[in-house]
């Protein structure tokens, strides 16, 4: 059990770091585009919003990556298993049930799902502050 929680704590900090560079680029961005505010300012809303969830949803799929790797260094699954499909139904909690872990590694979908939840909540945080920031500063009147 100490080698999953091991092998679980090495993956969420990875992605906790990818998150955190992801982070601070999206925050940085939305600043650079609030100092260059425009006269049109529910496009720029637009344009910020589109670009920051897209950005977090690239960010995200790295990170369920990063688990899929984490997974065929393992050998979580039954060979064959698309752990990239795997990574993600436990990633995102939606635990379909159709792809079971080999015994000895039963933890790492649980820790899995927990840093995705975890994760999603941070880019939902960051979402709305970026939103919050972008209508603040310029209002959305065109």
């Amino acid at each position: 059990m100490l080698r999953q929680f091991l092998v679980s704590i090495a993956v969420s900090v990875c992605n906790i770091a990818i998150h955190a560079i992801v982070m601070a680029a999206v925050l940085w961005v939305a600043r650079v585009a609030d100092e260059r505010a425009t006269s049109r300012q529910s496009l720029r809303l637009v344009t910020v919003m589109i670009a920051t969830v897209t950005v977090l949803m690239a960010a995200h799929i790295a990170e369920v990556a990063v688990w899929s790797l984490a997974y065929m260094l393992v050998g979580i699954a039954p060979p064959g298993t698309n752990l990239i499909y795997f990574a993600f139904v436990n990633y995102t909690t939606l635990g379909y049930g159709d792809v079971i872990p080999i015994e000895r590694w039963q933890l790492l979908g649980p820790m899995t799902a927990m840093n995705g939840v975890l994760l999603f909540g941070w880019s939902t945080a960051v979402i709305f502050a970026v939103l919050r920031k972008t209508m603040v500063t310029g209002g959305t009147d065109d």
